[in-house]
């Protein structure tokens, strides 16, 4: 399951590095490649792949992006790893297989478990606090694990134990936005939309 915990290695550099390639985005101008999307907020910075590469974080990690600014001398960090599945595994056991690896972390304590829907399917987004490197400082973690195709995800954020709650709302907004079918993201918010508006028609003849 070493899988799972390799995104926690690569945030243990992000977290503590300074500069690097690529630019800012907002929620209008999503980050997306060949193999997903990601909705980020202002001063979120995407590094490019030299940079990961300088940085020495691991080849699995496709997508790595870090706060602009310093919190309590650490930088908050997203990233996304993907591994080519042997076998076939639903999006929930996969998510659920992760939930179970990140428990053994040293010092993990679990905080909370949302259930979410990535591209429809139905996952958890799993929040606790680990120390996976002896040396430095306990961390909170995000993460949501997921299947598209013959590859498995794991989007994972980590910050400082305290952040304000204006931060930690844009963290869990970026690892649940992560979307690898443009078009299941359109129909769900055309859903969003018809579902809106039959409410509202809904309640505009209960007040006649």
């Amino acid at each position: 399951m070493t899988r799972f915990l390799l995104p926690l290695f690569a945030l243990a550099i992000l977290l503590t590095a300074c500069g690097g390639g690529g630019g800012g985005s907002d929620c209008d101008n999503e980050y997306s490649d060949s193999s997903l999307s990601l909705c980020l907020p202002d001063k979120w910075i995407v590094m490019d792949g030299e940079t990961r590469r300088q940085r020495g974080i691991p080849d699995e990690t496709i997508v790595a992006i870090r706060f602009e600014e310093a919190i309590s001398g650490q930088f908050p960090a997203v990233t996304v790893t993907r591994e080519t599945m042997k076998r076939e595994v639903s999006p929930l056991d996969y998510s659920e297989a992760g939930i179970r690896s990140v428990s053994t972390l040293p010092g993990y304590t679990l905080m909370d478990t949302k259930e979410v829907k990535i591209d429809r399917e139905d996952v958890s987004m799993h929040v606790f606090t680990a120390q996976p490197i002896s040396d430095e400082p306990a961390r909170k973690f995000y993460q949501i694990s997921t299947v598209k195709g013959n590859d498995g995800y794991t989007i994972t954020a980590a910050a400082p134990l305290f952040i304000e709650s204006s931060i930690e709302k844009q963290i869990e907004s970026i690892v649940m936005s992560i979307s690898f079918d443009k078009e299941t993201e359109e129909a769900e918010e055309t859903e969003e939309k018809e579902d809106k508006k039959k409410k509202k028609k809904d309640k505009d003849e209960d007040k006649d």
